[in-house]
């Protein structure tokens, strides 16, 4: 109805449509032809919207931001209990709560769907609240290259952790393969071959065939593997500009690991802060968050914009610690700033988004909710 109603009032617009019939006296003359008119007005293009989102770790919310926007926050959309990872394709937000996985609708900002884990979360222990990085549930997240599939690492202590498939068109997890203890982040393999988990817990990395789900699991501990005592863990890791894993260790050591052959290089590093997130840039820099003195770390907070070509490193300091780091860049025009989410896993954390550029300016966005993990994304053009 809408359509021809459009159609209606568009033809409305057009020469000779409506206009009052000529008197036979007029007809005599003036020329038949009907005269110059006023063409319609074009509606301009609907334009996607670029947009960070953010997981609020001590609620059951998801965040959408535009740092840039005189109100920051758009808007807030209940994903399920104690949101940790998120990954975005243009129309939809994937959300790894403790309760499953939810599926959001970016165009209408709401909940589609609540999915739960084929290996699924435990109730909370006696006197816990079912948050924080201890909770069971799924933590990393990741899309496949074309968008057809989630992989999510689901924690459930003391059993195994696992990478689940969730197959986006059938709305379901189809498949698992068991990787390490408390993966934090999961990776996806730019052709679609592996995905990777970094496992804090057993200090490894686990490559996973995305055809076989077949396990190749290696492990990374640039100081030593020291248990559940030890701070010298990986958190969190990125992908470079030559297709390798980069994981951040204490400021003091950046990984990069070769995913076709276990093959790993060390690149030096003078932040001196325990580093948890990491980014990387347009310009092929490594941005990491360092959130202070925790083991061989001495340092306090920091932000690390670290050249893996040559170790060329700028290090900023900053007044809290954070967790995860993103990328924002409205358009590919535009200068860059790294994203800093302040829901450190520990105490220290805040409320709160910090924006760095590599020149070393800093602001800050209000955040409420302990936002955990935060990504660029683009709210998809809605016509009007």
């Amino acid at each position: 109805a809408a359509m021809v109603i459009a159609a209606a009032l568009l033809t409305g617009c057009m020469p000779g449509v409506l206009a009052p019939t000529p008197s036979p006296a007029a007809s005599a003359t003036r020329s038949a032809a009907p005269g110059p008119s006023t063409p319609p007005t074009p509606t301009p293009s609907p334009q996607a919207t670029p947009v960070l989102l953010g997981t609020l770790a001590a609620s059951d919310r998801l965040a959408i931001v535009d740092p840039d926007a005189r109100t920051p926050v758009l808007d807030v959309v209940t994903v399920g209990r104690a949101p940790w990872g998120v990954a975005a394709t243009a129309e939809t937000a994937f959300v790894a709560t403790a309760e499953g996985l939810a599926v959001v609708d970016l165009a209408s900002r709401e909940r589609t769907a609540l999915v739960p884990y084929l290996h699924g979360a435990q109730l909370p222990p006696p006197g816990s609240d079912g948050f924080g990085e201890y909770r069971d549930g799924g933590l990393g997240i990741a899309l496949s290259p074309d968008g057809t599939r989630a992989y999510v690492a689901v924690h459930r202590w003391p059993d195994p952790a696992w990478l689940e498939v969730f197959d986006v068109e059938q709305g379901a997890f189809t498949g698992s393969a068991e990787v390490g203890v408390r993966p934090f982040d999961v990776l996806a393999d730019p052709e679609g071959e592996w995905v990777a988990t970094v496992d804090h817990d057993s200090y490894t990395v686990s490559l996973v065939d995305t055809a076989t789900l077949a396990v190749d699991q290696v492990e990374i501990a640039p100081f030593g593997n020291f248990g559940f005592a030890g701070w010298e863990k990986p958190h969190y890791a990125a992908l470079t500009d030559d297709g390798r894993i980069a994981l951040p260790y204490q400021g003091l050591v950046m990984v990069l690991l070769d995913p076709a052959t276990g093959e790993t290089q060390r690149v030096e590093a003078s932040a001196n802060s325990h580093q948890h997130g990491v980014a990387t840039a347009p310009d092929g820099r490594l941005v990491s968050a360092g959130t202070g003195p925790f083991g061989k770390a001495t340092g306090g907070p920091n932000v690390s914009f670290l050249d893996p070509s040559d170790g060329d490193e700028v290090v900023v300091p900053l007044a809290r610690p954070h967790e995860t780091v993103a990328i924002w860049q409205p358009d590919a025009d535009d200068d860059w700033e790294a994203v800093l989410a302040g829901g450190f896993t520990r105490d220290g954390w805040w409320d709160g988004l910090t924006l760095v550029d590599p020149a070393g300016s800093i602001r800050e966005v209000p955040l409420e909710g302990r936002p955990q993990h935060v990504v660029s994304a683009t709210l998809p053009a809605i016509a009007p």
